[in-house]
């Protein structure tokens, strides 16, 4: 097998998606799974974390501030995934031409 195809065939098993992210964001955004899909495992935890907290005091009323917060910050991520991505691609392409 020829090195360029070994490399080809690499990126394509290690790139990420945006249409998977963008799906991620849509259906587990609040529990942070665009953002494990993409590498930031650090602050995909605390989104976790925060959405558990809000949604586990909502019923006693302090649950609103957590979740107003994870609404915001799931909404600001969605400009920012298309960054991540190709951010990603380009380190990955130039990892593996550089092997």
């Amino acid at each position: 097998m020829s090195n360029d195809l070994r490399q080809t065939m690499l990126y394509d098993a290690q790139k990420k998606s945006v249409g998977v992210s963008y799906v991620l964001w849509l259906f587990l955004g609040g529990f942070g799974g665009h953002r494990f899909y993409n590498g930031r495992t650090g602050t995909a935890v605390a989104l976790l974390l925060l959405s558990l907290v809000g949604w586990s005091t909502i019923f006693v009323g302090f649950g609103f501030l957590p979740l107003t917060i994870v609404g915001v910050w799931v909404l600001v991520d969605a400009f920012l995934i298309p960054g991540w991505v190709r951010d990603h691609n380009t380190v990955l392409a130039g990892a593996l031409s550089g092997a």
